[in-house]
């Protein structure tokens, strides 16, 4: 019964990564590419790493995520360099429960092997900047 579970979770979790990409092609895939170079929006990868950078629990990224899709805000933008670079993106106009999900899946798409830095993504100390 054990093993029955954990296949029956594994493949509900499978499921909803799914939905959440099926989402994404649907509605955001025209302006954001999963991984560099960026379309006309950042790609996810990177956009991903940043929330993990600024969120502690993927409760609280999915959660800022969610609202800021509902309302996108320069003040309330993980990325601020993104918004002047592609500009603010248009409020997204889907049911909560499919915003949470393509929260859940944007959330999902870190791989903390890529790192932060050096991916051309605003993350390094280049211009003499440093990191922020």
């Amino acid at each position: 019964m054990g093993i029955g579970m954990l296949f029956g979770l594994s493949a509900q979790a499978s499921a909803n990564a799914k939905d959440g990409n099926a989402i994404f092609t649907e509605n955001c895939s025209v302006c954001h590419s999963i991984s560099p170079p960026p379309k006309n929006a950042p790609p996810i990868i990177p956009l991903a790493s940043r929330y993990h950078m600024r969120f502690k629990t993927k409760k609280e990224g999915v959660d800022h995520l969610v609202a800021y899709m509902k309302s996108p805000n320069k003040d309330k933008a993980v990325d601020t360099q993104a918004i002047t670079r592609f500009g603010l993106m248009p409020a997204l106009s889907l049911p909560d429960s499919e915003l949470r999900t393509v929260a859940e899946w944007v959330w999902d798409q870190y791989n903390a092997d890529m790192g932060t830095r050096g991916s051309g993504q605003g993350g390094g100390m280049g211009m003499g900047r440093g990191m922020r």
